[in-house]
C-alpha cells in the first residue's frame, strides 16, 4: 500500500511541476506580446490565448482523474483503518488530515 501512496505522491509533484512550467512558459509569452511590434501583437496573443485553453482543458481532465483515484486511495486507507491514512506520504502535510478528519465519514463506514 505504502509504494502506491508514494506513486501517488509523486503524481501529484510531477503535476505541480508541469503547471509551474507552464505558467513559466505563458509568461514568457506575454512578455515576448508586450515588446513585439503592434502589427504582430493580435498574432501573438491569438496564439497565447489559443494555448492557454489547450493548457487548461488537459490540466482539467488530468485533475478529475488525479482526484478520482486520491478518492479511491482514501477508501482503501479508510478501510485499513484511520492509522493508516496518517501514515500515508500522499496525506502528510495536507491540511485536516488528522484524526478528527478520518473520523468524518466514519458512518458511511458502518452501513
Amino acid at each position: 500500500m505504502m509504494e502506491r501512496c508514494q506513486e501517488m505522491k509523486e503524481q501529484k509533484q510531477k503535476m505541480m511541476a508541469d503547471m509551474n512550467a507552464q505558467d513559466a512558459e505563458i509568461t514568457e509569452q506575454v512578455a515576448r506580446i508586450n515588446s513585439a511590434p503592434e502589427d504582430k501583437k493580435l498574432v501573438l496573443l491569438a496564439a497565447v490565448v489559443t494555448r492557454m485553453v489547450e493548457q487548461r482543458t488537459a490540466m482539467n481532465a488530468r485533475m478529475a482523474k488525479m482526484q478520482e483515484e486520491m478518492m479511491k486511495h482514501m477508501m482503501e486507507h479508510m478501510q485499513m483503518g484511520k492509522e493508516s491514512i496518517s501514515q500515508c506520504p500522499m496525506m502528510k502535510g495536507m491540511k485536516g488530515m488528522d484524526e478528527t478528519s478520518a473520523d468524518v465519514h466514519k458512518e458511511h463506514q458502518e452501513k
